[in-house]
């Protein structure tokens, strides 16, 4: 492995760690004003770690997850998808699903089901070390809804 690389990798850990020990915040509430605009994230139901996720906009997105439209929840979408059988590649578009009241249902529920989870993060402003931490979170904690599939 090259050295440069190496030093990135090796300097992942500490930061995974600030991760898992920040205090969470639950349910919709604006997240505090003081907080870092970027950063990994990391959304988990009690130790069950379900969704790592990247950011320039932490506040913003924190809530996008439990109140935006489909392009802006895509955690809240991908449950849906889960809860309505269309998880597979080549299935309705994003539009027709949204389109279809059985899944619009299961969009709303999802949202709320976000809105409710356990939400902490760190401060990481460089982009590279922002997608190798992704990786590394969601790699170490088994996050079963990140999925790193060309789209």
């Amino acid at each position: 492995m090259h050295p440069k690389f190496a030093a990135l990798a090796d300097s992942l850990h500490p930061s995974f760690v600030k991760l898992i020990e920040c205090p969470p915040h639950t349910g919709r509430v604006r997240l505090p004003l003081g907080m870092p605009r970027c950063g990994v994230y990391l959304f988990s139901e009690d130790s069950d770690y379900l969704y790592v996720g990247r950011t320039d906009r932490l506040r913003d997105r924190h809530r996008e997850h439990w109140s935006g439209k489909a392009n802006d929840a895509p955690f809240a979408f991908k449950l849906a998808r889960h809860d309505t059988g269309h998880v597979t590649k080549g299935g309705p578009t994003r539009k027709a699903l949204e389109a279809d009241p059985v899944f619009a249902a299961a969009f709303v529920a999802a949202k709320d089901r976000v809105s409710k989870m356990q939400f902490r993060w760190v401060e990481e402003s460089d982009p590279n070390r922002q997608c190798l931490l992704e990786i590394y979170a969601t790699v170490v904690l088994d996050a079963r809804y990140n999925d790193f599939i060309n789209h």
